[in-house]
């Protein structure tokens, strides 16, 4: 089992620059998804890539598109609508996979072909407002708190049944299931103990009316940890800096706290 690496310093993952280095990197990660899978049972197949760009220029995404890369995951709304707009030559499906705040909802809902983090039923239905103005319904994950900390944002475990059953109301989202970030740590079964959580949440949404949950899928684990995540389950695997680089800005710019 390889080590889960700190997933703010990011100093194994070199800069990839050229097309060749986007093809590699993305060969390596998808082998490392192959081999998780198989480690687990799984096929290969149910899994999902979701490369996450953030922080990366406009040259180098189109660079990775070339590479292969057809979807992406930004966290800033406002960092996402720009490399939407001025990428739009581009075929690329764009996920919002931050924090939202009500006031860049109409954005959201312009352009984005998903949002993983959902957490309040206040976004629900600024969300919901919007994309019922333009004709358009959008896949939503829900986010969970699953390590406990304070500072992230998501619900809690115990909050997510009545949360579920209030989404319903709002006929513009389609839940396809719970998205979480795990601990940032190198102790490999605290991070397990975070997916492992999401997992039974999921299971349990299920038994008690699956017709809230969608197709119940699980988006989680990032460039240091999503090996892990896919043992445990993970449907969808947010991977930015193991196919990018490293990032030179720390996660919690991009992950903020809830108490920002």
């Amino acid at each position: 089992m390889p080590s889960i690496s700190d997933a703010s310093s990011g100093p194994g993952y070199p800069r990839a620059a050229t097309i060749d280095d986007f093809v590699r990197n993305i060969a390596s990660v998808r082998a490392r998804i192959a081999a998780a899978a198989e480690r687990s049972g799984r096929d290969t197949s149910d899994i999902r890539l979701l490369p996450v760009s953030k922080t990366v220029g406009e040259d180098r995404i189109r660079l990775a598109v070339q590479a292969g890369c057809r979807e992406l995951g930004e966290n800033k709304v406002q960092e996402a609508k720009r490399k939407q707009g001025n990428l739009a030559d581009l075929d690329v499906r764009w996920s919002v996979i931050g924090h939202l705040q009500t006031n860049k909802a109409r954005d959201v809902a312009a352009f984005a072909a998903e949002f993983q983090a959902l957490d309040s039923l206040r976004v629900a239905e600024v969300l919901d407002r919007r994309l019922q103005g333009v004709g358009r319904s959008l896949d939503v994950y829900v986010q969970v708190n699953t390590s406990a900390e304070e500072s992230k944002y998501g619900l809690e475990p115990a909050d997510v049944p009545a949360f579920l059953a209030a989404l319903p109301r709002y006929t513009a989202l389609r839940v396809r299931g719970f998205m979480t970030l795990a601990l940032f740590t190198a102790d490999t079964p605290r991070v397990r103990e975070c997916f492992r959580l999401l997992r039974t949440l999921r299971d349990r949404a299920r038994d008690a009316d699956p017709a809230l949950i969608g197709p119940g899928e699980l988006s989680m684990g990032m460039s240091g940890d999503y090996e892990v995540a896919i043992e445990e389950g993970a449907d969808c695997v947010r991977v930015g800096q193991a196919i990018f680089g490293a990032r030179a800005t720390a996660n919690d710019h991009y992950w903020p706290t809830s108490t920002e």
